[in-house]
């Protein structure tokens, strides 16, 4: 008898586990209509070796989503409009954390170098560091 794996835990949000029927089952709609939903590219389910759709939790919570936008009256271009919005906005939302870390490390970095030379370059050779109302920071190095 082979070893099991050792129990890891509950899977995570995007483990492809749900077969179509338990799908349909858990959103209320029909295993057609997420075949549709599937043609249309509003949703991707993984796929097995022989080709069973497995979804995710994640999959699941997004046919909720759009169950409740076609009951809403919003069609299904409509749905996919929304859909793309709010993957941009995710990426964006995601490129903006990123870049906020990079803006605080650069920040930690001009206030070492500013702290560590200040007896051994003047003052007025140092980068400049200025944050503007709208939150911005502004950086240069002053003239030679």
């Amino acid at each position: 008898m082979p070893a099991r794996p050792p129990f890891t835990g509950p899977p995570g949000p995007d483990a492809a586990v749900f077969v179509i029927s338990m799908a349909a089952e858990l959103t209320g709609l029909h295993p057609q209509t997420l075949r549709t939903y599937e043609r249309l590219g509003l949703i991707t389910p993984q796929r097995t070796g022989g080709g069973g759709r497995r979804y995710s939790a994640r999959d699941i919570e997004r046919l909720r989503e759009i169950a409740d936008l076609t009951a809403a009256g919003v069609g299904l271009k409509g749905v996919r409009r929304i859909v793309e919005l709010e993957s941009q906005l995710a990426a964006l939302s995601d490129l903006n954390d990123e870049l906020r870390a990079e803006l605080a490390a650069v920040r930690e970095a001009l206030g070492q170098a500013h702290a560590g030379r200040r007896r051994e370059v003047p003052a007025n050779k140092l980068p400049v560091l200025r944050e503007t109302q709208a939150g911005s920071v502004v950086v240069w190095r002053r003239g030679r």
